[in-house]
């Protein structure tokens, strides 16, 4: 074998490589890994098509949280808080918003309620701080819209460490306004 046929033969062995690795995407930490959906999808091609066939592409956009907030309330002890319900297909839970700058630290109880009696309850510590922060319940399957779900957090403080004081703030998820925040 002569060196021009080498060399052809060196091309067409480069140009059969070059769509295997241009299909495998970017490497390093920005690369995403190939879901199992995907790799399902691509051995079950429709019409018997081969796998890496040309397919119609698929939706693409991102998963969108719905949230359903009440007012906005605050304590004259410096407890200011929002809760709301969240809903990502397929799951629901309860989230509060809250600031506390009553100057020590408070607990706080939230609760999601659902249909059929169901309920998850989280309890939080919420340090003395100026800054905002919050704190959630356990994501849940759901088991009906969004609008069957309410939420709930009272802030108390801690006495004796196991035992809370008196109620100093509750916020529901009850939105003053159509449609929530």
């Amino acid at each position: 074998m002569n060196l021009r046929m080498l060399g052809l033969a060196a091309v067409v062995v480069v140009a059969a490589l070059l769509p295997l690795v241009a299909s495998a995407g970017p490497a390093g930490k920005d690369a995403e890994a190939p879901r199992a959906h995907d790799m399902a999808s691509d051995a079950k091609a429709p019409g018997g098509a081969q796998p890496g066939a040309a397919r119609a592409p698929r939706d693409m956009s991102p998963v969108r949280t719905a949230e359903r907030c009440g007012p906005e309330v605050t304590s004259p002890e410096g407890i200011e808080a929002q809760t709301c319900v969240l809903t990502e297909a397929p799951d629901t839970w309860a989230r509060t918003y809250y600031r506390n700058t009553s100057g020590g630290e408070l607990l706080a109880a939230l609760s999601l309620m659902g249909p059929g009696g169901r309920t998850v309850q989280t309890h939080c510590a919420v340090e003395a701080q100026d800054d905002p922060a919050t704190c959630e319940t356990p994501r849940e399957p759901s088991a009906g819209g969004s609008a069957q779900y309410t939420a709930v957090a009272e802030f108390a403080t801690p006495v004796d460490g196991t035992d809370v004081g008196p109620l100093l703030l509750r916020s529901g998820s009850n939105s003053t306004e159509p449609g929530g925040r």
